[in-house]
């Protein structure tokens, strides 16, 4: 594929797009028990200032935050003058936020709060500053990269965001390692399967396997025919399996960063990895059929599976505070994954 180093990138608009969204879905979570109080929206505007709170609180509400400010003034770029993205990022994410918190006014476990907004608002501010500051080398650089790493073909922005999400779906312990797709807590769907060690090894390591594949043949058609595509996809799944232990290690113990290897899913990637080594040069159009099938059967197992018992451990030990809206997040991101990546792959498919 020729490289593009010429063309502006618009990957940070499907960055700010999706954050945006993940950022909405953390504020309205666990999105249950809507009711009316009778109080006003923006009430709590000109409420007292929050009796308990802890620097914690007030770090997370900023860093969430900071992020959005800085790809929303990377997405604005092209608007006249310097300054005018970084103050337009700044008004669009704390009308975000305004908008977050006043609707959780609907919400019993939700609290709207003059500190959440504040400190939003500057989380944004203080991102829009940072790209004010460095977005015009860092958009310069990631435009030079984008073209040397990515594939010349249409709709490869959306394709490395998805990919993004992917990693994301990793910092959840209580899912099998790689297995995204999974949709029956959302649908109230109990596991009828009974847990069988021997039969949970075999469907975890062909879910491991399964989707080891599907997301590397995924990540080798959206990189360009050079060096990029003999590291890229093995660079992704070792990035993938850092996240997991970091994630677990933090979130549930250090003693549980490796819960992972376990002999199914060790199976799986000796299994995945050495099938991925052939598959991984067969033809563009080959590729994402065979990428898109394997979402489809991974995500048929997982949701066949027997429940794990180390889920329902990990899932309990890190849903406190904050972590409990990030685990709603992450775990949306890999119940939903699998269903906006197949169709991600048709679409590219008819533009081969």
């Amino acid at each position: 594929m020729m490289s593009r180093p010429n063309t502006p990138s618009t990957l940070p608009r499907y960055l700010a797009l999706a954050y945006g969204l993940l950022v909405i879905y953390a504020s309205l979570h666990p999105f249950s028990g809507w009711r009316s109080t009778g109080a006003s929206p923006f009430a709590y505007l000109n409420a007292a200032w929050p009796r308990y709170w802890t620097v914690f609180d007030l770090a997370v509400n900023v860093a969430g935050y900071l992020p959005l400010g800085f790809l929303l003034a990377l997405a604005l770029k092209q608007l006249p003058t310097r300054a005018l993205p970084a103050l337009a990022a700044w008004v669009m994410g704390t009308a975000l936020s305004f908008a977050m918190e006043s609707i959780q006014t609907w919400l019993p476990s939700r609290v709207p709060s003059n500190l959440d907004l504040a400190t939003n608002s500057l989380g944004t501010a203080l991102g829009a500053l940072i790209a004010f500051f460095y977005g015009e080398p860092l958009f310069r650089s990631l435009t030079h990269w984008q073209g040397r790493l990515v594939a010349d073909r249409p709709h490869a922005e959306p394709g490395v965001v998805l990919l993004g999400l992917w990693l994301l779906t990793q910092v959840t312990p209580e899912t099998l390692l790689f297995g995204a797709g999974d949709v029956r807590h959302l649908v109230g769907l109990p596991s009828d399967q009974p847990f069988a060690p021997q039969v949970f090894q075999v469907v975890e390591a062909a879910i491991v396997g399964i989707n080891l594949v599907a997301v590397g043949l995924f990540a080798r058609t959206l990189l360009a025919d050079r060096w990029p595509a003999l590291v890229g996809v093995p660079l992704l799944i070792v990035t993938a399996l850092g996240v997991r232990s970091l994630a677990t290690a933090v979130l549930v113990g250090p003693d549980d960063a490796f819960a992972w290897f376990t002999p199914g899913s060790r199976l799986g990637l000796e299994w995945g990895a050495a099938a991925l080594l052939v598959l991984v040069w067969l033809p563009a159009d080959m590729r994402i059929s065979l990428a898109s099938l394997g979402l489809m059967a991974a995500t048929v197992l997982i949701n066949l599976a027997p429940e794990n018992p180390y889920s329902a451990a990990a899932l309990a030990a890190w849903r406190q505070g904050h972590f409990f809206n990030f685990n709603g997040v992450t775990r949306i991101t890999a119940s939903l994954w699998p269903f906006a990546a197949v169709p991600y792959l048709m679409l590219v498919a008819r533009r081969i």
